[in-house]
């Protein structure tokens, strides 16, 4: 399979809610500059912000209050700033949508910009005030060899019997309307991340759940995911497609998942974890011996690039023997490509509550059996 790895997150949401009309150019402006960005930094733009107070003339501008998330086109920015000299390019300086990087073929070009704009304002944009300093080459990301482990882009690469990934498993539109959804809905805020919990509550100071309090039905909004859950019949004849509890789990940039493997007693031997929003990468580790005191020294390690839009299924031996986590990292390394993950991930969790004791066959790792 081709990677292909989509620079629609390489502008975070806006921090304030935007009225409809400026959300939607925003939403279209973010996408449109997104392709701008070199796929081989794959969201790591290649200037960024100067530190200090010593400019040195190039021909490049970091540009503040400036860009979609503020109202402001690329196109518009272009021309505004091509009234100096010839516009390279205008990419996005970070995640915010609000700064950009104007390249110019010449240093004399930027030099006239930067006088002329800094700190004034532009009738060109709007009269909005810009802030502007010349711009400083981000220095190549070095990625750690001794942390790292080849990412597969396919389950079947991985050799893990149990494990399966369908990608596009929604579609954009479908993506938009869940994650609208969940916004809508209170979040509950743990250490580094927010969660929501549907049909049953998962108690994480007991890693169980509490059969006796039932939540409810799950919601309306993830039917258009239920309906889709038995194709995953056709790759595994003993995937479980009756589901009663889910989990929404919201992942800031830099946060992951610690090592762990879903706790047997609790849920049934298909777990189903649908990726939205921001790409990740899923690493998993399974131990030789079975002793769960040696993972680190004695583990084999596989990792398998999430696209967003995708469903995993974790199953068998996949499920039930092997820890899956997802590395604290703010960049993955996928093939020879470097990744930066979204301002947020969002993962739909489901499960089906175990009601009596499990009683799989790895019994050094169930908790059910020890």
């Amino acid at each position: 399979m081709k990677l292909e790895v989509s620079t629609d997150y390489l502008i975070g949401r806006p921090k304030k809610r935007l009225p409809a009309y400026r959300y939607r150019r925003w939403e279209e402006e973010r996408r449109r500059s997104s392709c701008l960005i070199s796929c081989r930094l794959m969201g790591l733009p290649k200037f960024t912000r100067p530190k200090g107070h010593d400019d040195e003339l190039c021909c490049n501008l970091y540009v503040a209050n400036c860009g979609p998330a503020v109202g402001l086109t690329i196109d518009s920015i272009t021309s505004a700033f091509s009234k100096f000299g010839t516009v390279k390019g205008v990419y996005p300086a970070d995640e915010s949508g609000s700064r950009v990087i104007v390249s110019y073929y010449d240093e004399n070009s930027a030099q006239s910009a930067l006088k002329a704009l800094d700190r004034c304002p532009c009738p060109d944009l709007g009269g909005r005030s810009l802030h502007i300093r010349y711009s400083v080459q981000r220095p190549q990301l070095q990625i750690v060899a001794s942390d790292s482990v080849e990412v597969c882009l396919e389950a079947s690469e991985l050799n893990i019997p149990g494990i399966y990934l369908i990608h596009d498993f929604v579609s954009a539109q479908e993506e938009e309307q869940l994650l609208a959804a969940v916004d809508a809905r209170p979040w509950h805020s743990l250490a580094k991340r927010r969660v929501q919990h549907y049909g049953y509550e998962f108690c994480y100071d007991i890693r169980n759940v509490n059969t006796q309090h039932r939540l409810g039905n799950l919601p309306s909004f993830v039917d258009c995911i239920l309906e889709k859950i038995p194709v995953f019949k056709k790759l595994d004849e003993a995937a479980d497609v009756s589901l009663d509890q889910l989990t929404v789990n919201e992942y800031p940039m830099g946060v992951g998942l610690s090592p762990h493997i879903d706790t047997h007693s609790a849920f049934e031997g298909s777990i189903y974890s649908l990726s939205l929003s921001g790409p990740c990468i899923m690493e998993f580790r399974g131990s030789d011996d079975g002793d769960r005191d040696k993972e680190r020294s004695n583990s084999r390690r596989r990792a398998i690039y999430l696209p967003p839009r995708s469903m995993l299924l974790l199953s068998g031996e996949g499920r039930y023997a092997w820890q899956h986590y997802i590395p604290h990292h703010k960049v993955d390394k996928v093939k020879d490509t470097v990744i930066r993950r979204g301002s947020r991930r969002v993962s739909f969790t489901f499960r089906k509550v175990r009601k009596g004791p499990c009683q799989c066959d790895y019994s050094q790792f169930c908790d059910s059996q020890s």
